[in-house]
């Protein structure tokens, strides 16, 4: 059975940018499985009409079961949004090589992994479109957070090389970068660098990280809503030619042309008053 719906997969769907997706592309008529690890946190979506699907990404298991209940479903996908990731902040030199590798499978291997895995179904129908929600942060980096910055770096190269493969499919890839937007991933940064370097070498420079994250007249205050974020997947979702990437949310604009422009040297100043 093939849905009259188009269909869409959103990860990271329990809560900021990933719910505000979910919801907003059921409101406009896609059939949408909103996808999480934990399956409780998903069950609010469902009286928006998004079905919830635990899916954990760094489970092959769990990938090919969801893909499977999405092809036996509906027998298409029209739309992945890569959402799921996050940040855990410290100093290179502190932060475990075990946490460092996970956020790479996180950030970058399972969602790669998820895309293999969609690629038959989306090519099998000629078309559909891949947003991969990376950062600003994957072209500007800061300090204590190196890991979380080169899994981003990471991202932008993927998606530039998926982009061109899988163009003559009539599969579309679009990188999102948002700037500073209000959800716990700043909050949660911040607690994985006090964890890694709230003491010792480092210990300076976590707390001024953390007076610039929890400093209420600061980037919290200006940052923007998860729902700026939905409307522009929404919008290169629904064309037929979108851009191949769009930065938008607080510092985003800021941050892409001060990379552009600025030596490395004065734009490590910048940063690190900004970031700590």
């Amino acid at each position: 059975m093939t849905s009259p719906q188009p269909v869409a997969l959103v990860t990271g769907a329990s809560s900021g940018i990933g719910a505000a997706t979910a919801r907003r592309l059921a409101a406009s008529g896609y059939h949408v499985y909103g996808a999480a690890r934990r399956a409780e946190r998903l069950e609010e979506l469902r009286g928006d009409g998004v079905v919830p699907l635990v899916l954990d990404l760094l489970d092959e298991g769990s990938l090919n079961t969801a893909l499977k209940q999405i092809r036996e479903d509906t027998g298409r996908l029209d739309l992945l949004v890569n959402n799921a990731g996050y940040g855990a902040f410290g100093a290179v030199e502190d932060v475990p090589i075990e946490e460092a590798r996970r956020q790479f499978e996180v950030n970058l291997f399972g969602l790669a992994r998820l895309v293999q895995l969609s690629l038959p179904l989306m090519r099998s129908h000629g078309t559909g479109t891949i947003i991969n929600v990376s950062s600003v942060a994957g072209r500007v980096a800061g300090p204590m957070g190196g890991w979380y910055h080169a899994t981003k770096f990471a991202l932008e190269g993927f998606s530039d090389s998926l982009r061109q493969e899988v163009a003559p499919f009539g599969i579309r890839v679009v990188v999102v970068q948002p700037g500073a937007i209000k959800t716990e991933w700043g909050a949660n940064a911040l607690l994985a660098a006090r964890t890694a370097s709230g003491e010792g070498h480092y210990a300076h420079r976590v707390e001024r990280l953390a007076r610039g994250i929890l400093n209420p007249d600061g980037v919290q205050r200006r940052a923007s809503g998860p729902d700026l974020i939905a409307r522009v997947i929404e919008r290169a979702a629904r064309s037929s030619r979108p851009r191949t990437r769009y930065a938008l949310g607080h510092l985003a604009w800021a941050g892409l042309f001060g990379r552009r422009m600025l030596s490395d040297k004065l734009l490590d100043q910048i940063t690190g008053r900004v970031m700590g």
